[in-house]
């Protein structure tokens, strides 16, 4: 990384500098200094030996990166114990060291984090560079987890490499996030760890070290092919050769799924923030490609679940982009690979995990197909393999996190069996653990994202409940939530934006505070809009967008602003008809429901009963998660055919129409506000005052405003 020429200091500073002890020059320059505890010695012997050895790919020698001019060897490499001379002050030579070094390497494990003098070694390079290039090797315990109640003990960075300084040599209050390379057995693999803190320190791309390894292995192994050859005839040599070959072949293939892993982890990690659906679809696809040409019956455990990650990143890919008999068949594919994967290993908590969140995603695709025997069936499967989870390893947060995404799961499918009040105990008891975790950890985004989404269905069930103010403030809790986690970036908070602000307007509106419920309407319009260009294919992204549209259209019909509601109508409408089915399936009827009040408020009553038949057809064919939710539907669109055929002067047909519509409303459930409301207003329709005013008085008492 390039650094800033210093003018020769002048008046006070220069006095100041006269002051300070002057640190001895140092001839030589050091490419790195690797700092570590010295119990972690056995390691940083190997490190030091293998940094110092490698030969930079001559094809990247050279070359210009934003670390500087690449160089040929990464030698010499600054250590204390071997490169000190025998005399002198060993604090100045240290800090002439690391002057002198143009990296730190800094070796991680709980000796480390408490070992003073690797402290003062990262803190006297962060002060002379806050921007300086500090990797963190880790060796032994877990990045940060000083911050986890309990987990004190197995914090591996030094306190200096946790926070960043400023220019003036002073430690802040943010945390930092330094460039990691992870060499904990069953992490990364040592030697894939390796290549990639060379490749932070040489400001190169991973895949680009990888595939050098890769191709100076091919070629070694053709030397070796051509030296066996001859040595038939020759000597009787070939066993020896052929055992290295063998050798050879092995260490290959565990570059190669090495680099299947950073593809299917790291890799995955930074482009799902993007939202790139094509980038994340081509990183399956590759995977995918390699594994082809193995024989699955022959896969190691390791290269088993990698197949099956990289299915389940297809598969996610097919979701978002609304096709979803192809995602369900490629996660009942990943699924099986993780259930062999967890039959060879019934207690490792990797496999477990891996294995339930294909179970999940399979209960989701059921949920939206409105399959809910089969989602519930998922989701308590699901729950089963959380609770294994946590039962083997009780202190992982991150288990305890899956326990509680099983108990919102749970409360999603009672919700969905409309026991609202069961399902707001689910929610409530799934926020408390939710809110610690989400404050003791405040920078995981998955924490706060799960607690916004927590908040979201509480919301939902106190609305069903007919407690509209409790979920109002809930929904307030979650834009406010989304905002602050939005502001770091990344699509994953700013698409959960759009159905929040939504929730937060149309539970305004149903209050009877409309324009404030214009104002989150019309916020939600914004952020899909800002959104879609990122990623035009993202299915989701347009049917949250078509709905933000729609609903704010609703609205603004409602309060006589017709113009602007036809605006909203058109965009929600265009967005509507180049979805995916299903994706659509609600929406159509909304659009068509729409364009006929517009139509009807206008006078053209021909246009407007064209429109009315088209929802009643569209609302017939559509199937949700929730069958009432279908039936309602439909009534609304018999009571709407009704008002245009009253409004055509057919008062008959109208009747007829509005009697339908009574017919289809189901009876005896539990109904939401929204749905109390369309059956008063079908009673209204129908001359039964006195019902329609028994439901009309229940609303009030919710502070529900009525807006058919």
């Amino acid at each position: 990384m390039a650094k800033l020429a210093r003018m020769p200091a002048t008046g006070r500073a220069a006095e100041a500098d006269a002051e300070t002890p002057r640190i001895p020059r140092l001839r030589t320059r050091f490419y790195a200094f690797l700092s570590y505890s010295h119990k972690d010695k056995t390691l940083a012997d190997w490190l030091h030996r293998e940094l110092e050895r490698y030969h930079v790919p001559k094809a990247l020698a050279g070359k210009l990166t934003a670390n500087g001019v690449v160089p040929r060897r990464l030698a010499p490499i600054f250590r204390d114990q071997q490169d000190l001379s025998a005399g002198g002050d060993l604090a100045d030579e240290i800090r002439a060291a690391l002057a002198a070094s143009q990296f730190l390497i800094v070796l991680c494990s709980p000796d480390a984090a408490k070992s003073r003098w690797t402290n003062q070694e990262v803190e006297s390079f962060k002060r002379t560079r806050p921007e300086g290039c500090v990797i963190a090797a880790v060796a032994a315990g877990e990045p940060f987890a000083s911050d986890i109640p309990g987990r004190e003990a197995e914090e591996c960075f030094p306190p200096a490499l946790r926070y960043k300084y400023d220019r003036r040599g002073h430690q802040t209050s943010k945390r930092a996030e330094p460039l990691a390379a992870d060499f904990r057995d069953g992490a990364e693999g040592r030697r894939l760890a390796f290549l990639k803190l060379v490749a932070g320190m040489l400001g190169v791309g991973l895949d680009e070290l990888v595939q050098r390894e890769q191709s100076r292995r091919h070629r070694r192994l053709g030397w070796l092919a051509a030296a066996s050859l001859a040595g038939m005839a020759l000597t009787s040599g070939l066993s020896v050769v052929a055992v290295q070959s063998r050798n050879e072949a092995r260490e290959q293939r565990r570059e190669a799924e090495g680099l299947v892993a950073y593809m299917v982890g790291d890799l995955k990690d930074k482009l799902e923030p993007i939202g790139k659906l094509d980038a994340l679809d081509g990183v399956g696809s590759r995977v995918l490609a390699y594994y082809r040409k193995q024989d699955a019956y022959e896969l190691s455990d390791a290269a088993l679940l990698q197949r099956s990650r990289a299915l389940s990143i297809t598969a996610q890919v097919a979701y978002l982009r609304g096709h979803f008999e192809q995602a369900q068949g490629l996660y009942q594919q990943a699924l099986a690979g993780t259930a062999e994967a967890v039959r060879r290993s019934p207690d490792d908590p990797k496999r477990l995990f891996d294995h339930a969140q294909n179970v999940f995603w399979l209960g989701e695709i059921a949920r939206f197909r409105g399959r809910t025997n089969d989602a519930v069936a998922a989701y308590s499967e699901y729950k089963h393999l959380a609770d294994r989870l946590v039962a083997i390893e009780p202190d992982n947060l991150r288990w305890r996190m899956e326990s509680l995404y099983g108990v919102e799961n749970i409360g999603i499918s009672l919700y969905n069996n409309r026991r609202f009040a069961e399902a707001a105990h689910q929610f409530r008891t799934a926020l408390g653990p939710m809110q610690n975790l989400a404050s003791v950890v405040p920078g995981n985004p998955t924490y706060q994202k799960e607690l916004a989404t927590i908040l979201a269905w509480l919301a939902d069930a106190e609305r069903s409940l007919g407690k509209l103010e409790a979920a109002i403030d809930l929904r307030q809790r979650q834009v406010a939530l989304l905002n602050r986690a939005a502001a770091s970036g990344g699509v994953e908070f700013r698409q959960e934006l759009i159905p929040a602000h939504q929730g937060l307007g149309i539970l305004l509106a149903s209050h009877g505070q409309t324009e404030r419920a214009v104002e989150e309407l019309s916020a939600a319009v914004a952020e899909a809009d800002r959104l879609i260009p990122i990623e035009p294919g993202n299915s989701l992204w347009k049917s949250y967008a078509a709905n933000a549209h729609l609903h704010l259209a609703d609205t603004l019909l409602g309060l006589g602003r017709r113009d602007e509601a036809a605006a909203q109508t058109t965009a929600g409408c265009a967005l509507v008809e180049r979805m995916q089915a299903g994706r659509s399936a609600n929406s159509k009827p909304v659009c068509l429901t729409l364009r006929c009040r517009l139509a009807l408020d206008s006078g053209a009553t021909a246009q407007a009963m064209q429109f009315a038949r088209q929802a009643l057809a569209s609302a017939q064919a559509g199937r949700n998660d929730d069958p009432v939710k279908d039936k309602y539907r439909v009534a609304a669109a018999h009571r709407l055919l009704g008002d245009v055929r009253q409004r055509m002067g057919d008062s008959d047909g109208a009747r007829i129409s509005w009697s339908n519509a009574f017919s289809v409303l189901p009876q005896n459930v539990p109904e939401l506000p929204t749905e109390m409301d369309e059956r008063a207003t079908i009673l209204q329709r129908l001359g039964r005052s006195a019902e329609a005013q028994q439901i009309s008085s229940r609303l009030s008492a919710m502070g529900y405003r009525r807006t058919i």
